[in-house]
């Protein structure tokens, strides 16, 4: 190709990359961020919700069974549906409890005491985060097609941005120049997105399975072998189970306990396996016998669903605690911010055109079209639906 048709091809891919982050910039960037905050949405009701703290000591917890029986004690007339372990060491248990209808309740247990520290509705920030950052509070069929449609976009901006920067691989360590806000913000989104190559990467990848799940190409489900129902283990009786599960997979790292009627009681965490969700290694337990109905690990999974399994921990970052998720969350920063200065760029741009007339954030609204109205729409839309979706469904 020569320098005439390679001008062309880079000039089109300009276009596309320009159209992608002017017309979607105000719901991708709603989805960036709500993505972005979403990685320590725990963090923030960490900080909002004075029951989820406690002060790390060095003596040893309480044991699941006790957490349980007061779990129990402070909810009698409902059933406890599940017991998770302290994220960190500053969290306190959460336990979910269920009287039937409506949305669970939390309830906050100190680890080392096992005295119940407070109790929450459903709806929290972890609860709007994740929910308006995956389908935008809409049932699930529709929204999260709506919100994945992005990984291709992502995609295909990437590709974009690659192609257009001439000689890219030679940004990574130029310094931003001076001498004009437009160039100095064109040289700072040329240097986040070099740096976020890889991020950007990542998530147009998880996006695009979450896509394919939506459309029917989910991994199969393990089914769990089904048990009469029995009282609801607490106290010692748990702890006992939690012995069973322990001998059963030594390696298992509890994280989160399920109580169901009709599967027993199942113990979930981290295994053997690396790079999966808790749920890939489990132990289900018959209460009435003490006996191992069901086993799970995260080894034994097929590529299909070893790929389902990896998905969260790498869209989200949660694979290596606190470190990765810092990680994550610098990079979604960023990828927010890029969508930011991306409409800042064609702003300016037109703003120093003679021909243009208004202000470079009128001319930015312009030109994204009826897409602005789209975006905000939806935006809206999730706002509007949060206080039924977060406040009714589990």
């Amino acid at each position: 190709m020569g320098k005439a048709g390679a001008k062309k091809g880079r000039s089109l891919w300009w276009v596309v990359h320009s159209w992608i982050g002017l017309k979607l910039s105000i719901f991708l960037t709603f989805i960036l961020a709500t993505g972005t905050l979403a990685v320590f949405a725990h963090e923030i009701d960490w900080l909002v919700t004075p029951a989820m703290r406690v002060s790390p000591r060095s003596e040893p917890v309480a044991s699941w069974g006790a957490w349980a029986e007061a779990a129990t004690r402070a909810a009698p007339d409902a059933r406890l549906q599940t017991l998770y372990a302290p994220i960190d060491p500053w969290f306190t248990v959460e336990a979910w409890v269920n009287r039937g209808k409506g949305a669970p309740e939390r309830v906050y247990i100190d680890p080392w005491t096992a005295r119940v520290t407070g109790r929450h509705g459903w709806a929290n920030v972890h609860r709007f985060l994740r929910q308006a950052h995956r389908h935008l509070m809409l049932p699930t069929k529709i929204g999260i097609p709506i919100v994945c449609s992005l990984a291709l976009l992502l995609a295909a901006s990437l590709v974009s941005g690659v192609v257009t920067y001439k000689k890219w691989w030679r940004g990574f360590f130029r310094a931003p120049r001076s001498g004009g806000r437009r160039r100095l913000t064109g040289d700072l989104h040329r240097l986040m997105g070099l740096w976020s190559l890889w991020f950007v990467a990542l998530i147009a990848l998880t996006e695009t399975w979450y896509l394919v799940e939506t459309l029917g190409g989910q991994a199969d489900v393990p089914k769990l072998t089904k048990v009469a129902t029995a009282p609801q283990p607490i106290g010692d009786r748990l702890d006992r189970l939690v012995a069973v599960a322990r001998r059963a997979d030594p390696k298992l790292d509890i994280r989160e306990i399920r109580f169901t009627p009709e599967n027993g009681v199942i113990f979930l965490g981290q295994s053997s396996a690396w790079l999966v969700r808790d749920r890939a290694n489990a132990v289900a337990v018959d209460p009435m016998t003490s006996t191992v109905v069901t086993g799970l690990d995260g080894r034994d999974l097929t590529v299909h669903q070893r790929i389902s399994e990896m998905a969260d921990p790498l869209h989200f970052g949660t694979f290596c605690g606190l470190w990765t998720k810092i990680i994550w969350f610098l990079f979604g920063a960023a990828l927010t911010a890029m969508s930011v200065t991306g409409t800042m760029i064609y702003a300016m741009r037109l703003a120093r055109s003679s021909r243009s007339q208004g202000t470079g954030l009128n001319l930015a609204w312009q030109g994204m079209g009826t897409w602005a109205y789209i975006g905000l729409a939806l935006i809206i839309l999730t706002l509007v639906l949060t206080p039924a979706a977060i406040g009714g469904a589990s």
